[in-house]
């Protein structure tokens, strides 16, 4: 709430003379002083404490300045009331309060060579068997590989995969050194589990142009979102968590972007990749469960 002088008793009038008072001639009394400077103290300390607590910005509709106190320069006074003037801060208060993060707590299982591989997969459909659900079981699905080829090679291929279909476990296989086993190429193949994620069309392409593994079914969480929260709108992964969960998905540079083909994955790395997987299932299993709220087909 912005705040403003408020004139009544004490406050100085608008003239720049007062009396025989002077500019030059005046000097504060040490009553005036004292209780100016316990004034200041006070002021400074609730400052400093709503920056400590500070709310976030939905209990607001719009930013409210917060303020400096300054005594005036040429002070003018009735007796020996001070006088003083309210301005506010610079745009650096409206930096936006940083929201909860989210991460994946429970355990990865890091696979780099074939023998891990193929045991993750079967463990995996063993899973999908006896869940014996009426409907498909659904997968979180994510890829990583290093974006940017050197000079003069053709574009990298898939090397990390990620695999998730429950809250507690989830498996990051580092195909470009273990590369797609025929139990994992069944895994992706089959039809009992469908694979989600945002952007999924991109990354099964990509598996079909790198390892020649079909990766069905599929499901873009962006398609789903938009069905059902009637909200048209292309989705990030991390726009998307936002969204349902109102909490933030940590997307750092020098991670995602990072060298994935690295003869072993970083503790940070492993994390970003589970992480991934984990969301894109738990984001699936919220929005299916959701009532389309508004439905539009294109003719």
């Amino acid at each position: 709430m912005a705040m403003h002088p408020v004139a009544g008793a004490g406050a100085p009038p608008a003239s720049s003379v007062h009396g025989n008072v002077e500019y030059d001639d005046f000097h504060w009394d040490d009553a005036a002083e004292a209780e100016l400077q316990a004034f200041e103290a006070a002021y400074a300390s609730a400052s400093a404490s709503a920056k400590r607590r500070r709310l976030p910005d939905w209990t607001s509709p719009s930013p409210s300045p917060s303020y400096h106190l300054h005594r005036s320069q040429n002070p003018v006074s009735s007796g020996s009331t001070p006088s003083w003037t309210l301005t506010p801060h610079t745009p650096q208060d409206n930096v936006r309060a940083r929201r909860q993060q989210i991460s994946f707590s429970g355990k990865i299982v890091y696979c780099r060579t074939p023998t891990e591989a193929e045991k993750a997969a079967t463990d995996i459909l063993l899973k999908i068997e006896r869940m014996k659900t009426p409907g498909q079981v659904s997968l979180g699905f994510d890829l990583e590989w290093r974006p940017f080829p050197r000079r003069g090679e053709p574009p990298c291929k898939v090397a990390v995969m990620q695999l998730c279909m429950e809250k507690t476990l989830c498996y990051v296989l580092h195909i470009a050194h273990s590369g797609v086993p025929p139990i994992l190429k069944t895994l992706l193949e089959d039809s009992s589990s469908i694979k989600v994620g945002i952007c999924i069309d991109n990354d099964a392409r990509k598996m079909l142009n790198d390892y020649n593994v079909c990766v069905q079914p599929l499901m873009d969480l962006s398609t789903l979102a938009n069905v059902k929260l009637a909200s048209p709108k292309r989705w990030s992964l991390a726009s998307l968590t936002e969204m349902i969960t109102c909490k933030e998905l940590p997307k750092p540079s020098n991670i995602r972007m990072g060298n994935w083909e690295a003869d072993v994955l970083s503790k940070q790395q492993l994390q970003y990749a589970a992480t991934d997987a984990y969301i894109s299932w738990y984001l699936y299993e919220h929005c299916r469960l959701f009532q389309i709220t508004r439905l539009k087909l294109s003719l």
